[in-house]
């Protein structure tokens, strides 16, 4: 039990070396979504454990196999033999599931003359069947999974079905990553080449009225652009019937908003049209047949804002469905919607139009950086939870949403502290990352552990800038940063159980597991300031009724003050933090909180 404030200093001294144990192997698939902390990499930025399929079997200069390790935008090597090599690494964290960036084969270059780059972060699908190359095989996937069920933790996939890689090309435009988006109205279903092109597609109702007759009547493709598969490609994707244009939407690029947002082309990018039943069944039996063949634990759904809501109303009970028949009870489903406006209504009107299990929780992060890696006060916080009820299932179903502060899109939470506290030194930088995953680790929904963040990387920015390689890299780029907690660089790996923020997530992770409350029970607010400082809540044991009072201070002066607790809490011991053993009046709890610090005290019953 530690007893000190959560600092570097107080984790080095009292954290054991061990920070979790092995959960039972045969008890890992009864395990709840929120009962899990979740660990997500790059396959390609992780470890390198077979250096044969660095270059997917391809042969030629990196424009022809994808690789160079000393590019930002290229495979550097890393596969599926180097993350088994190093699960002892991840569950030693605390981590109990893994999330597992795509591992479909993917078009190994993309990009117009002198901006080509690589599909090494596996968003650039052209075989929905099978492993990319590069990473390994199926067989590795295999291996990969039933490794981490021996150890009881969890696989979740990461999966696409709004895209796939860019093959399909349109006659209209030189420039293929360059089409305009033309809409329906302009540009309808039944003229060739806009409203005023000859007839075709008699019959078609439009594709609101998604049946399977109706769309049987779509047969022309070129109603906005006229789209044709370059030579060489007509059969460049599997399963085969990926490979007919008249299941994609042809429109050009999107806007991100607007019909754009579910219609358009993602940078060229092939864009399904997943209103259609075809490409609804078509992509029900790709990944039900991964969670047949491999027995995943999960999907991470990309993109799943630009995809129509009724797509997802008929896969995700199909997938649920799989699951179970395949002894998966808890199978966990939680999709991308990032947007510019991060406030839980956003997120949450896709859990119940699009019916998605949960979603990522993009507000949590925005919440973070403003208020731990900014001046924000802490009513920052107040507001982000004041928005639970909104998901369907109300405040409860919170508690499955998956929360990070940052991942390979948006990037680290340590580059938006510097940013935004230029004046900060890098020690007060380090703690407050470590605040920061105290509160992912504490507070309710599912924390999700960047890959590298526990060996203090920070990055440069958000996409390329933060996929950071952690075995020994040759990017320039990633070699001159500076990170935290240590005086290593990327040009070393970096899998090192002693480093504070390594050791920060341990022990937040044991708690975690150790206490029904933090993963389960109900979250109540109890103080907050327009101003850095007190944030605390009350998590419930949902069994017992136990309350743990959770503390943190988010400013860089300590905090003395009352914060309120349970009337019915009487004691408390100590699990993070100095704590008062007696409540100063029913209700009412004296704490003093050292500066970017956290307290948990859990009451006696």
């Amino acid at each position: 039990m530690l007893r000190a404030p959560l600092t570097a200093l107080a984790l080095l001294l009292a954290l054991p070396a061990q920070a979790q144990t092995a959960p039972s192997p045969d008890s890992y698939r009864q395990r709840l979504p929120e009962d899990e902390t979740i660990y997500f990499l790059l396959p390609d930025r992780f470890e390198n454990g077979d250096p044969a399929n660095d270059r997917g079997g391809l042969k030629g200069d990196r424009l022809k196999t994808g690789y160079d390790p000393t590019a930002k935008g290229f495979f550097h090597g890393g596969d599926l033999k180097g993350l088994i090599k190093r699960l002892d690494y991840i569950q030693t964290l605390g981590a109990t599931a893994i999330w597992l960036g795509p591992i479909f084969k993917n078009k190994p270059v993309q990009g117009a003359p002198g901006e080509e780059s690589a599909g090494y972060h596996g968003y650039w699908i052209t075989d929905f069947t099978r492993v990319d190359p590069h990473f390994g095989t199926n067989a590795d996937m295999k291996a990969l999974v039933d490794a981490a069920h021996q150890r009881g933790m969890k696989v979740y996939m990461d999966i696409i079905a709004n895209h796939t890689a860019d093959v399909i090309a349109y006659r209209e435009c030189a420039d293929q990553s360059a089409c305009p988006y033309r809409s329906r109205a302009d540009y309808p279903y039944q003229r060739r080449g806009g409203a005023a092109g000859a007839a075709i597609n008699g019959g078609f109702a439009g594709d609101r009225i998604q049946t399977a007759d109706n769309f049987g009547k779509l047969t022309d493709p070129r109603f906005a652009y006229t789209p044709y598969l370059p030579k060489g490609e007509e059969k460049a994707k599997t399963p085969a019937w990926l490979n007919d244009p008249i299941l994609y939407h042809n429109r050009g690029n999107t806007t991100f908003t607007g019909e754009s947002a579910t219609m358009g082309d993602f940078v060229g990018l092939d864009d399904l049209m997943t209103e259609n039943p075809r490409v609804v069944q078509g992509m029900i039996d790709i990944f039900s047949q991964w969670i047949d063949d491999f027995g995943v634990d999960g999907f991470r759904i990309d993109t799943a804002r630009h995809v129509n809501p009724q797509f997802w109303a008929a896969f995700v009970p199909a997938m649920l469905d799989r699951a179970k028949a395949r002894g998966i009870p808890n199978f966990h489903i939680f999709g991308e919607v990032s947007q510019d406006a991060m406030e839980p209504g956003t997120l949450a009107v896709h859990t119940r139009v699009d019916k998605l299990p949960a979603v990522l929780d993009f507000a949590f992060r925005a919440a973070i950086i403003q208020a731990v890696g900014g001046e924000q006060g802490t009513d920052r916080f107040e507001r982000l939870f004041f928005g639970d009820p909104l998901y369907e299932g109300g405040s409860a179903a919170a508690n499955r949403l998956p929360t990070f502060i940052s991942n390979h899109d948006n990037g680290r939470f340590a580059y938006y502290a510097r940013k935004a506290l230029p004046q900060a030194s890098d020690d007060e930088i380090l703690k407050r990352t470590q605040l920061a995953h105290a509160m992912l680790l504490l507070l309710r929904g599912v924390p999700t552990i960047y890959s590298g963040d526990e060996q203090g990387f920070t990055g440069d920015g958000n996409d390329q800038d933060a996929r950071e390689d952690m075995f020994a890299s040759k990017v320039a780029v990633y070699n001159d940063n500076r990170l935290l907690g240590t005086k290593d660089t990327t040009a070393s790996e970096n899998f090192t159980a002693s480093h504070p923020l390594y050791r920060t997530i341990a022990t937040l992770a044991k708690l975690r597991a150790a206490q029904p409350a933090l993963r389960r029970g109900a979250q109540i607010v109890r103080n907050y300031s327009d101003k850095p400082g007190l944030f605390a809540v009350s998590r419930i044991d949902p069994q017992t009724g136990r309350e743990l009072m959770i503390a943190f201070n988010t400013a860089i002066t300590p905090f003395s003050g009352n914060v309120e607790v349970d009337p019915a809490s009487s004691a408390f011991v100590p699990l993070i933090g100095d704590c008062p053993v007696h409540p100063t009046a029913p209700g009412t709890l004296a704490l003093t909180i050292p500066a970017l610090g956290t307290l948990v005290c859990g009451a006696v019953q």
